[in-house]
């Protein structure tokens, strides 16, 4: 990647997108092209090869999917398949059409079989039935993996795609329909201790085991193997360590100091039991991340807080 390369952040209003923006940002690229939804909707392929045609992005960071945690994936699956395949293709369509040379593909460690064998290596990757919870966002990340090899094969853009673990915070959603279990968490203890509630419920066990990598590492793992010019099918990107979902809510629990009660709702679903990465292969290339759980989980806690008193 060079300098002056025009670089589309597709996405760049989500959480992973705007940290990757402002990363790119601090270090003074001077030709990024971003594009609101009110502006367009990635969805359409039409507005999107328009999109393209008018600023002929070099490097393309695809960042924009329809994401949420576990509920969400269970109640609009339909949504989750459609929107993300619907992104994928309008953007590989234009970039083909509009000579962009290469293009950095964002997947999930969701992607990896319900039963993979840990740690998670990339040559696992669809050797097995998915997680059922989520299997509609699957399946389209998958097919966008395929498709980048595909689209590199037949008509030479150069990719790199990225298999990140659980990614939190700045701007990740606090909406309990729709949010990640890290960010529940920390909403549902800090309201619970804010209302004097005498107990929290928690989906699941608490046994299934996740393993969590805060957005400002991805943006910085994104970058670097874009200014490093690293072309791969697939790189895990992860500290290569797990952490049980009862073990982060008693974290969380104890942070915030909520003195009340933990009860698991085991009506509810774990989803895969483990997906801890095998990140050898990010290590080889020169790449670690740097926050560490407990300081990510005290700057969520901080995020919430701060939006609780902007909104009273």
């Amino acid at each position: 990647m060079n300098k002056d390369d025009k670089i589309f952040i597709a996405g760049h209003n989500g959480m992973v997108g705007s940290s990757i923006l402002k990363n790119l940002q601090d270090r003074n690229y001077p030709n990024l092209i971003v594009a609101d939804k009110g502006r367009i909707d990635l969805r359409n392929r039409e507005l999107v090869d328009e999109f393209f045609a008018e600023h002929k992005p070099n490097q393309v960071i695809l960042a924009a999917a329809k994401v949420g945690g576990i509920n969400a994936n269970m109640k609009f699956p339909a949504d989750f398949i459609f929107d993300n395949l619907a992104i994928q293709n309008s953007i590989f369509s234009a970039a083909e059409k509009n000579g962009t040379e290469k293009i950095v593909f964002l997947g999930s460690s969701c992607l990896y079989p319900k039963e993979c064998k840990q740690p998670m290596k990339e040559e696992y990757m669809m050797t097995g039935p998915l997680e059922p919870t989520n299997e509609g966002y699957a399946i389209a990340k998958l097919a966008g993996v395929s498709m980048a090899k595909a689209y590199y094969e037949q008509h030479g853009i150069k990719y790199v795609s990225l298999i990140p673990c659980n990614l939190y915070g700045p701007n990740d959603s606090f909406d309990l329909e729709h949010s990640h279990v890290l960010s529940a968490l920390v909403r549902k203890f800090s309201d619970a201790k804010k209302n004097g509630d005498s107990d929290v419920s928690v989906w699941g066990t608490g046994i299934a085991k996740r393993e969590f990598l805060h957005v400002q590492d991805m943006a910085e793992a994104v970058v670097f193997l874009m200014e490093n010019d690293v072309e791969d099918d697939m790189i895990n990107i992860g500290w290569g360590e797990e952490i049980s979902i009862k073990e982060l809510a008693e974290m969380i629990r104890d942070k915030v100091g909520f003195e009340g009660e933990l009860k698991w709702d085991t009506s509810k679903p774990d989803g895969m039991l483990r997906k801890c990465m095998d990140v050898e292969k990010m290590k080889a290339y020169g790449f670690s991340p740097k926050v560490s759980l407990s300081e990510g989980v005290d700057e969520m806690i901080e995020i919430y807080a701060g939006m609780q008193t902007a909104n009273q």
